[in-house]
């Protein structure tokens, strides 16, 4: 439903033939929702160019930042032409409030001031025109506008200071003059575009000086800067070129000749007398006799029809948008003239005399701080369709001074009404203030350059609901931050944009969101690094990975990574230590290549001889400590082990994984071994069957691969022991015969040489030599004695790589044998 229209619903179905057809509802002023069959709109998602940086504004998911690919890179900016200037001046102008056309006043006692100016900004000076508040310093400043249009190649520029720092103005320059959308140059491109413009530069409510100020114009030598501020400012350095013109109020026929004016009636003497008495008071400041001829409207009125603002007050009993003139100022009832303390702080007495929608307007305005919110938004905010009149009634009464493109209240008016109780509700004004502006600001149809120029009253707010003692006060100040910062971002007002990322988070601080707390600080590191300050880029980084590790946002947490990766590339510093959480993890195919050598210092890694078992398996490592495709080839700090320290942490839990796995597959192969062996005693059919074949060489060979001797064809039978196996004798010619070493049971372990046997093997009773390398006994075999073999007949193979010999002196050899029983070893 349009937010500033009620509904059809909201009326009689019979409206009495208004539009075409019952139920037709009244056509939207600004339209804020598309109509019913239309498509809405999607959630925007903006791309702009940020000096080397591409930045995507997302209003869901957050923004991303990365380097600019060169295919993406703007050209240099084209110049606004004449007719383009004329066009974003008339945009950026403040809106013409409804109603009946004011009076045009005329610009008394300023024509010395007006010469002087246009004087020094033809010779290039820069002038600094000092006022006070009320002293008419914009109306002056339009007059010397229009007889500077033709002074500088790039003509006049209007530029507005209120809330805005050196920076934001640099900006705002470059924008005035140059056509780039989505366009925002970094600092050394900024200030080398400004140094060519050469335009005059009328800046109203400048609100810094001294060194500030100095920069600005040492980044814009080809400007004529007029500055107009008001006496509270920090003045220029002492070494500043700036000239001065002070502006003071009118003199007494000044005034009254304005009081007239804005009457538009010749004053009674009794007027006239209650003019000057004013003039004294308010030391002849236009402003104060603006709103005087108001009150003298409004008695005017009066004195024809003593009901016309009715008893609470307000126009109820005339049209809003009545004219005064002097064919009202007739004699009826005797109205006495305000006091002199009421003429000289008029606003609560005007505003008593105003209409109900125009009193609310002035209290969301004490709300806001002054800020007075877009006459689109006025019948939202206040429940009357007809609500945006209001701003014309204030503009009327002398109540609003314009600022930039929008509107706030007058100097001093805040503070009148809130003596007279307009601030009694201003925390929940504010509220609905902010709840209306976060569904706005979030509205897929609102362009971001409509919620920048109604920056200043969605920052106030905020402002005024953090912190809060009301029960979800900051709850709502975090939406409408949440709401508002993407639109900031992709209108470039990157100003108001930190301004209310700051307050946001501050917001979600202490409501306990820690969800968006992390997302304001994502982006104030989003922020810091675009404006070139990666100290604090990496503090708020690091602190919303932190915040999303904890919720398991693993999305945010990549968003987050992925900048803090770029502000480490950007800085040229060491990459940070980020924990990886569970379920993030990215595969990595293993490098073939050459190790790369650690550097000194590191714990070098543990060779494998065995084969490994995941050799050709697939590493799991974070996405963030994989080694690049050209980081082997680059050096520095994009080496695979050159300093970083995630680096080392991944290679220390490499070599700690190749430990743990190398001793879990030994444990495994032993225990299998074991298995074997106490299963040869019971299956030696079973054994003898499976491990027999032709083509396996006997137990005895040699394992050089020379011929082995026959034991019966040289005379030396082999005899069985107790257990039945069949011993070969060595080279001494003397086998043993000690009962006791028929005991034993074969051993399965060969791998090494250097292990002593687990038993000794016993004499063979036959001469008869199994095929098979494995071998069983049988229990009834008992031991028998054999003649000594020759020594010429036996052929035995000596074993030089066993260094434990204390075995063959006494008996044969027991490697061989034990090589037979445990089967193939285990390289």
């Amino acid at each position: 439903m349009d937010p500033t229209h009620r509904g059809p619903e909201e009326y009689s179905r019979d409206n009495g033939g208004f539009g075409e057809g019952p139920g037709r509802r009244r056509p939207a002023r600004d339209q804020l929702t598309p109509e019913p069959g239309q498509p809405t709109p999607q959630a925007r998602v903006v791309r702009l160019i940020a000096g080397d940086y591409l930045l995507t504004v997302n209003p869901i998911d957050g923004s991303e930042v990365e380097l600019c690919p060169p295919g993406e890179r703007p050209g240099p900016p084209a110049r606004r032409t004449a007719t383009g200037r004329a066009d974003r001046e008339r945009a950026t102008a403040p809106p013409v409030p409804p109603g009946p056309p004011a009076p045009q006043l005329p610009l008394l006692e300023r024509a010395q001031e007006r010469e002087r100016l246009v004087r020094l900004l033809s010779r290039g000076r820069s002038v600094r025109l000092t006022g006070p508040a009320g002293s008419g310093r914009t109306a002056l400043l339009d007059a010397v506008a229009a007889d500077c249009a033709d002074l500088a190649p790039d003509g006049v520029v209007r530029l507005s200071g209120y809330k805005r720092n050196a920076t934001d103005l640099l900006y705002g320059l470059f924008e005035a003059v140059h056509d780039a959308p989505l366009h925002r140059p970094d600092r050394d491109r900024l200030l080398e575009r400004v140094r060519s413009i050469g335009a005059v530069v009328l800046l109203d409510d400048l609100e810094f000086g001294g060194a500030a100020l100095e920069e600005l114009l040492d980044a814009t030598p080809e400007c004529a800067f007029l500055f107009a501020t008001v006496p509270d400012v920090a003045a220029p350095t002492t070494d500043s070129h700036l000239e001065e013109v002070f502006l003071a109020g009118l003199g007494r026929s000044a005034a009254v000749e304005l009081l007239e004016r804005a009457v538009e009636r010749p004053l009674t003497e009794e007027e006239a007398n209650w003019a000057g008495d004013l003039w004294f008071e308010s030391e002849g400041l236009p402003l104060r006799f603006v709103q005087a001829a108001a009150l003298l409207r409004q008695r005017d009125l009066l004195r024809t029809d003593p009901e016309a603002y009715g008893e609470y007050g307000g126009r109820d009993g005339r049209p809003a948008d009545a004219p005064f003139g002097h064919d009202q100022a007739v004699d009826g009832v005797h109205i006495p003239l305000p006091s002199l303390g009421e003429g000289a702080a008029p606003a609560a007495l005007l505003a008593s005399r105003l209409s109900g929608p125009a009193r609310d307007t002035l209290r969301f305005a004490v709300a806001l701080g002054g800020e007075v919110p877009h006459q689109a938004h006025l019948p939202a905010l206040i429940g009357d369709t007809h609500a945006d009149a209001a701003l014309g009634e204030l503009a009327g009464c002398g109540l609003l001074s314009p600022a930039g493109s929008r509107y706030r209240l007058a100097a001093g008016v805040v503070t009148q009404l809130e003596a007279a109780g307009y601030g009694a509700d201003a925390t929940e004004r504010a509220r609905t203030a902010a709840q209306h502006y976060a569904w706005w600001a979030g509205h897929p149809s609102v362009t971001p350059e409509r919620v920048t120029a109604e920056g200043d009253a969605v920052i106030a707010a905020m402002a005024q609901l953090v912190p809060g003692d009301g029960a979800g006060q900051t709850s709502v100040a975090v939406l409408l931050a949440r709401s508002a910062t993407p639109a900031f971002a992709a209108g470039l007002h990157w100003g108001a944009w930190e301004k209310a990322l700051r307050i946001g988070q501050e917001a979600a601080r202490i409501a306990g969101e820690v969800a968006e707390e992390a997302y304001f600080h994502h982006e104030l590191g989003v922020l810091a690094l675009l404006a070139g300050n990666p100290d604090r880029a990496r503090a708020e980084l690091e602190t919303s990975i932190s915040m999303r590790g904890a919720l398991a946002d693993k999305s945010g947490a990549v968003a987050g990574r992925r900048a803090l990766a770029l502000v480490a590339d950007r800085t040229g510093g060491p990459l940070p230590i980020v924990l990886t959480p569970p379920g993030d993890e990215l595969p990595v195919a293993r490098a073939e290549g050459p190790a790369t050598p650690p550097p000194v210092g590191t714990r070098p890694s543990v060779t494998q001889t065995t084969p490994r078992p995941y050799e050709g398996d697939t590493a799991v490592i974070s996405r963030h400590s994989a080694p690049k495709a050209a980081g082997g080839a680059r050096g520095g700090r994009f080496g695979l082990l050159a300093g970083a320290r995630r680096n080392l942490v991944a290679t220390a839990a490499g070599v700690l994984l190749t430990g743990v796995l190398g001793t879990v597959v030994g444990l495994g192969l032993t225990s299998g071994d074991d298995d074997v062996q106490g299963n040869q005693g019971v299956t030696t059919e079973q054994s003898q069957s499976q491990e027999g074949g032709e083509d396996e060489l006997p137990a005895d060979g040699p394992a050089d691969g020379s011929t082995p001797a026959d034991p019966a064809s040289s005379g030396s039978p082999a005899t069985p022991g107790p257990s039945g196996s069949e011993v070969t004798p060595s080279g001494s010619g003397t086998p043993s015969t000690d009962p006791t070493e028929s005991s034993g049971s074969p051993s399965s372990d060969t791998s090494s040489s250097s292990r002593p046997p687990s038993h000794k093997p016993t004499k063979s009773p036959t001469g008869t030599k199994s095929p098979s390398p494995t071998k069983t006994s049988s229990p009834t075999a008992g031991p028998t004695e054999t003649e000594s073999p020759s020594p010429t007949d036996t052929a035995t193979e000596p074993e030089p790589s066993s260094p434990d010999t204390s075995d063959s002196a006494s008996g044969p050899s027991s490697s061989s044998a034990a090589s037979a029983d445990s089967g193939p070893a285990i390289a």
